[in-house]
């Protein structure tokens, strides 16, 4: 049965039908239709079952707080689950499927739940499914997975694709409502930057809808001309389809836009993850109608009223032909007053009011609808569609009197703010006595470091009622934010009478004194089937908390988290224990305000770059020349060159022997490089480092050990003093987004006072290590700086041009050969390596990877993060005590390696390892000593940490970590391979190769 009126509905274009199917049911909306409006249209009152009891639900609410209508959205791999029906935008072709019945929504098996419904009250499963214990893995968990299911997750791949987008702007104002668009009028006219977000297609709110008047004209020509005069500004951007999901600290907020669900198949990406930075935010996110709580307010038909007239008036759909109202405030007479102009029939208005004299009641009254004073919705007759009311006096009393036949009740309990986006940054709440709401409290805004509010809110998110109260206040708030942004601003609002209305009459229970057997079927939370006697019930049992009547009860732990449940639940609960609602307080608000999917916020990381692939200035030219790639992180490194006919053992080879004979090329981009600047800048270092930093000179150079507070050895590197206030840090490949993380958690949390910044510059800069003995002839080659021993000694830096290019150059070695690292800017360092071939092709320059970088590293018996460290090693276990200061209090870790097994000289340490055969110990291999440990199992004595096959040397080396490694110099030890084959190995010193140092230093 059609229920679409004949005239109407100021979105939709009837001029376009649109076909689409739900429940295997082909249906027929119009252009500009929601999915629930075309429903609705098409007579679907019954859309899905509820979470608990599956009892037949329908469509409740017109936004984003519709708690029962969420289907299965599409097919296949664009197959989307929980996707709510009054936010879907109907598409040629949509299809959508109910997700909680089976075998079907007119007949669900599990219905058999609401006639067990007093054995399942709040809670039951915290006390049945307990004994035997065997039974919840086999029985209990997976019985209630089938019965509980919502949304299907999705059997193929998803076919969509989805991106994040970046946005730096002075006021972002959320809510594109006439609050909305009065605060980012405001703000744009005093040339700040304004980003306007509105999470429906289309602009103004509610005003066109409620018949508001602004500035002597209808609110859809004020909303046009708004419109017109915010896109001719160029420093507004407007975005609809975009919600607010989320504000954080410092000004950090999200938006989730739907770009193309409306339009699939156009190529375009679906949804888009705006990342934003924001110096003000002003929410204008409005308001949401509670509804009332009544034995059968869950019966298909029963529907928020101003959802009812969004429906009517949008989208010229009638829910009812035959509508009973029921309310607590004046608003739900517009409702009324939009009913009868759409011909439809309301046969009675229940006004919990003891008088109702305002002038919407008026006319209503006026246009011959009879209204109730004083009375109650006893309960709603009728299982998959409302059939018709009992009703009685307000308290319960008098029993009930004739039923009133309708097809459709619409209920107002009054508005509740949208407080979320305010509540996620920390801001505080006060409550109306006059309106029964929560609002916010402008003396406890969200602040930022300074102590500055950055968050405010607008309209009658702010708690305003009426039209003029809601652009004064938006108006204000667009001001205030664009002052403290910085900018001048008036606050100049459009002129709006506010009508008059007569006082609401906060109503949580309707009939007041309903007796237990009604009140087992006033629903709180739709979707979770959580009632008045729910609550009721947790409070008898010692749930006072709200938190934990939540938790106790599901309430407003639904899709809807709580949008239309959680005020009333407050209320019941407060009431429960004599206690007044603002005692009783509110549970958290977390973001996202309503959920975004998981595509947008993977982003464009998915399939091939599903981890973020890093490049250096130097990759393609790696391609191009036969690499073998190696994955350290999220880059790609050369692992070695290997030539026609060469496998990866001969190239390494012939790269290590090269550099060690004439001259290497190796691309060090991907070294973690960290600015860190401010005058306490030495002292942070000092802190983070093992070894003194503070004392190291400009133009100077220091290696130095991280360790974390449990004194284990995290990351090393070389620290380079740039100037008196600036220290380049050098970190592992793999480390630099840790330890940069790791510095600002520390100058967050606990040094926040300390004057210090750093910057991860480790993409900014090209690192080319030149390395061999004729390394300092390549340069001079190239000319512009003195590269000598002399001007540049070891362990130090210089800056300047060679051969035009400015680069800067550090007389560091992790090879031991005398070496030159030359950082340049990421857009030169391609045209400098081209150089460096070019200029070096008389010395057989070669570049070399990896593989020969670790070997030539253990040659020299550098330790390595990752190899010879595994989260348990401590810098005196390697060897490193030169590198811990004596002269400082102080450092991360220090007092955790004074305890006693930190000291203990039982620890293994490093050490040298040669096979007595010269073949390769197996990397990890456990050295076994004489008998066994209590488990069986023989003793270990030490492990093997890197083990090659030395080109230099021609043999085997390792090294590894020996218990009293050092004082067994010369000692053969056993080392057990996979194959249980025994390994025989002397202990050496770990430097193999020219231990004094003279190849580097010369």
């Amino acid at each position: 049965m059609s229920m679409r009126l004949e005239q109407g509905g100021r979105l939709i274009n009837r001029e376009k039908p649109l076909g689409f199917v739900f429940d295997s049911n082909r249906l027929k909306g119009f252009e500009g239709d929601t999915l629930a409006s075309a429903l609705l249209g098409a007579g679907k009152m019954l859309v899905n079952r509820s979470y608990k009891y599956h009892r037949p639900r329908g469509i409740v609410a017109s936004g984003p707080e519709e708690p029962n209508a969420l289907v299965g959205l599409g097919q296949g791999a664009w197959f989307e689950p929980d996707q709510r029906a009054t936010t879907t935008e109907l598409f040629d072709g949509l299809t959508a499927m109910p997700q909680n019945a089976w075998p079907s929504l007119g007949f669900d098996v599990m219905a058999v739940n609401g006639w067990m419904s007093k054995f399942m009250p709040a809670g039951f499963y915290y006390k049945t499914f307990i004994w035997p214990r065997a039974f919840w893995k086999h029985v209990y968990e997976p019985v209630i997975r089938e019965a509980a299911a919502s949304g299907r997750p999705p059997q193929e791949p998803d076919a969509d694709k989805y991106e994040h987008f970046y946005a730096f702007v002075d006021v972002l104002v959320v809510g594109g409502g006439i609050a909305g668009l009065q605060a980012a009028l405001t703000a744009g006219k005093s040339g700040a930057r304004v980003l306007l977000m509105e999470q429906t297609a289309h602009w103004g709110g509610r005003a066109p809808v409620d018949g508001a008047e602004i500035d002597g004209k209808p609110a859809d020509d004020w909303i046009a001309e708004t419109l017109a005069a915010l896109e001719a500004m160029e420093n507004v951007t407007l975005r609809n389809r975009t919600m607010g999901a989320g504000v954080f600290d410092h000004g950090y907020a999200l938006g989730y836009e739907r770009v193309a669900d409306h339009t699939p198949g156009d190529g375009r990406v679906r949804h888009r993850l705006w990342r934003i930075r924001a110096k003000q935010i002003v929410t204008a996110t409005g308001a949401i109608e509670r509804p009332l709580s009544f034995a059968g307010n869950d019966v298909p038909g029963v529907m928020l009223a101003s959802a009812m007239r969004d429906y009517v008036v949008n989208y010229g759909v009638a829910p009812g032909r035959k509508v009973v109202v029921v309310t607590n405030n004046d608003d739900a007479y517009r409702t009324v007053l939009a009913l009868i102009d759409a011909g439809l029939e309301v046969p009675v208005v229940v006004d919990a009011r003891e008088r109702s004299d305002g002038p919407l009641a008026s006319e209503a009254m006026r246009r011959g609808v009879a209204v109730e004073c004083g009375a109650a919705i006893m309960k709603v007759k009728g299982k998959k569609r409302v059939e018709g009311v009992m009703l009685c006096r307000g308290n319960g009393t008098g029993g009930a009197g004739a039923p009133v036949e309708c097809d459709a009740v619409a209920m107002s309990g009054g508005w509740s703010p949208v407080v979320h986006l305010w509540s996620h940054c920390g801001g505080k709440l006060k409550w109306s006595e006059e309106n029964a709401h929560f609002y916010p409290d402008p003396s406890r805004a969200p602040t930022g470091a300074q102590g500055e509010a950055f968050v405010r809110t607008a309209g009658i998110a702010s708690g305003a009622m009426g039209t003029g109260s809601v652009l004064k206040d938006a108006a204000a708030a667009g001001a205030a934010a664009s002052r403290s942004a910085g900018f001048k601003a008036r606050a100049a609002a459009a002129k709006a009478a506010d009508a008059e209305e007569w006082p609401m009459k906060p109503v949580w229970v309707m009939p007041e004194q309903a007796l237990p057997e009604l009140r087992s079927k006033m629903f709180l939370d739709f979707q979770n089937d959580v009632k008045v006697a729910d609550i009721q019930l947790a409070v008898q049992e010692g749930y006072e908390s709200v938190e934990l009547t939540k938790r106790y009860t599901t309430l407003g732990m639904a899709n809807d988290q709580g949008k239309l449940s959680n005020i009333n639940g407050l209320a019941i609960l407060a009431d429960s224990l004599g206690a007044e609602i603002p005692q009783v307080g509110t549970t958290t608000f977390r973001p996202p305000y309503q959920p975004i999917s998981f595509g947008s916020i993977a982003g464009e990381a998915r399939g091939e770059i599903f981890q973020p692939l890093r490049r250096t200035p130097m990759h393609d030219w790696h391609e191009h020349n036969g690499v073998a790639w190696e994955p350290v992180g999220h880059w790609r490194r050369p692992y070695c060159y290997p030539k026609p006919g060469e496998d990866h053992e001969a190239a390494v080879a012939r790269e290590v022997l090269a550099t060690r004979n004439s001259l290497g090329l190796l691309d060090a981009s991907t070294l973690g490089k960290l600015v860190v600047k401010g005058p306490d800048a030495g002292r942070f270092l000092d802190m983070l480092y093992t070894n003194k930093m503070s004392t190291l000179k400009p133009g100077k150079c220091r290696y130095g050990l991280m360790c974390n507070e449990n004194g284990f050895l995290s990351d090393d590197g070389v620290v380079a003093r740039l100037d008196e206030d600036t220290f380049l840090c050098h970190t592992t490949s793999g480390g630099a987004d840790r330890i940069h993380g790791w510095m600002e958690d520390w100058l967050q949390c606990e040094w926040w006072d300390w004057k210090v910044y750093v910057a991860n510059v480790t993409e900014q800069w090209g690192q080319i290590a030149v390395v061999g003995p004729n390394a300092r002839k390549l340069l001079e080659k190239l000319g512009g700086m003195d590269v000598s021993k002399e001007a540049l000694p070891f362990m130090g830096w210089v800056e300047g041009e060679l051969d035009g290019i400015t680069v800067r150059i550090f007389r560091i070695s992790f090879s031991g050969e005398l070496s030159y690292e030359l950082a340049v800017p990421a857009g030169e360092a391609m045209a400098l390596w081209s150089k460096l071939l070019v200029a070096g092709r008389e010395w057989s320059i070669t570049p070399y990877g990896t593989e020969a970088l670790h070997i030539m590293r253990a040659e020299k018996g550098f330790i390595m993060i990752g190899d010879e460290t595994d989260g348990t090693v401590i810098p005196q276990d390697l060897g490193l005590g030169w590198a811990i200061s004596k002269k400082k209090d102080d450092y991360l870790g220090k007092r955790a390696q004074e305890r006693s097994h930190m000291v203990s000289p039982d620890r293994w340490k490093l050490v040298g390892l040669e096979t007595l055969d010269g073949s390769v110990l197996p990397d990890g291999a456990y050295a076994v000593g004489k008998g066994v440990n209590g488990n069986g199992q023989r003793n270990t004595i030490g492990r093997v940490t890197s083990t090659y096959m030395s080109p230099t040397l021609g043999k085997g080396i390792a090294m590894g970590l020996v218990h009293h490694g050092p004082d067994r110099m010369g000692e053969v030890i056993k080392f057990v391979a996979t194959d249980e084959s025994v390994i025989e190995a002397k202990i050496v010193s770990p430097v193999f190769y020219d231990p004094d140092g003279e190849k580097q230093d010369v």
